[in-house]
């Protein structure tokens, strides 16, 4: 009797249900959209779309059930990570499958500031032929440091020793030997890595302890002609005098000193948008959603809630 009991209490259990904010746009799914204002005075509806960073007030908004936010997205930097593990809410992203899209635009913003290639672009387009384009440096035996050695780290590793760069990092921890062997990379000391590269890309996650990881002072310790590649968060950067910017602290505002130097190559962060990195991205997220409701985990929880906070 009692493990009949057992079996009419779990059929009955209401079903978990799933809060899609945004849109879906490589899978199908039936979608609603409101406003902050209103995803805070009705969280039990289904979906809502502005809803604004996931601070404190958010957070604590959620229903009582909230377990789970899967973003679409490798950053969470609007993410209010303490309020969440006081909900005990856990959160994946999709850091994994952004890797190769975000090298290809690291690299591409790399070979441009080191051929200057703003100048003779907007200078074409003005009927100038070339105007006055200055001679470029080429990749070859040049030191790149790579600040943050994740998946898109480890991407930009690979692809750079094609082009004939010899490769430092700068991590929490070492790669382990197979890794490094692969691109031949070596582990190096921040200062190090600083003093020695020709040119540096940031690659790391936007937290309290990174932002503005890299200043006037930082600046002085550097080569004089370093060339600064940031595909991660403009937060990470006193946007002083970089040379390949895809992402902005301020952003879609951007500084104007930067937008009016030739000699900075500046894309629009568009650094996952492909059709196939997105579905991945879409998929992933799905995936998350998939495991978090039939094994109460998640298949890729950000960093800070891998190291036991749950």
């Amino acid at each position: 009797m009692a493990t009949i009991a057992k079996h009419i209490a779990a059929s009955i259990r209401p079903k978990p249900s799933v809060l899609l904010i945004g849109k879906l746009y490589h899978c199908t799914a039936h979608q609603f959209t409101g406003n902050r204002q209103r995803f805070l005075q009705n969280c039990q509806s289904v979906t809502w779309d502005g809803t604004g960073p996931f601070d404190k007030e958010l957070i604590h908004a959620l229903p009582p059930t909230s377990r789970f936010i899967c973003l679409n997205g490798a950053g969470y930097d609007g993410m209010d990570i303490k309020a969440c593990n006081e909900r005990g809410i856990q959160i994946s992203n999709t850091s994994n499958v952004v890797g190769d899209a975000t090298a290809d635009v690291a690299m591409f913003l790399m070979l441009g500031v080191l051929r200057q290639a703003m100048i003779p672009l907007v200078c074409i387009r003005k009927g100038q032929w070339k105007g006055d384009t200055p001679l470029g440096r080429d990749p070859g035996g040049k030191v790149l440091g790579v600040l943050g050695m994740g998946a898109i780290g480890q991407a930009i590793a690979h692809r750079a020793r094609t082009f004939g760069l010899k490769i430092i990092y700068h991590n929490r921890s070492k790669l382990p030997r197979d890794k490094e062997d692969r691109d031949i990379c070596f582990f190096s000391p921040f200062d190090e890595l600083l003093r020695y590269s020709d040119i540096i890309s940031l690659n790391l996650p936007a937290t309290e302890k990174t932002r503005h990881i890299i200043l006037k002072a930082e600046f002085k310790r550097m080569k004089d002609d370093v060339v600064i590649i940031n595909t991660a968060r403009g937060s990470l950067l006193d946007e002083v005098t970089s040379a390949g910017l895809n992402v902005f602290e301020n952003e879609p505002i951007i500084h104007p000193g930067l937008l009016h130097n030739s000699r900075v190559m500046i894309l629009p962060h568009i650094g996952t948008t492909t059709h196939e990195t997105k579905r991945e991205m879409e998929l992933l997220t799905l995936r998350n959603i998939e495991i978090a409701l039939s094994n109460g985990k998640l298949l890729t929880p950000i960093p800070e809630q891998q190291r036991g906070h749950f």
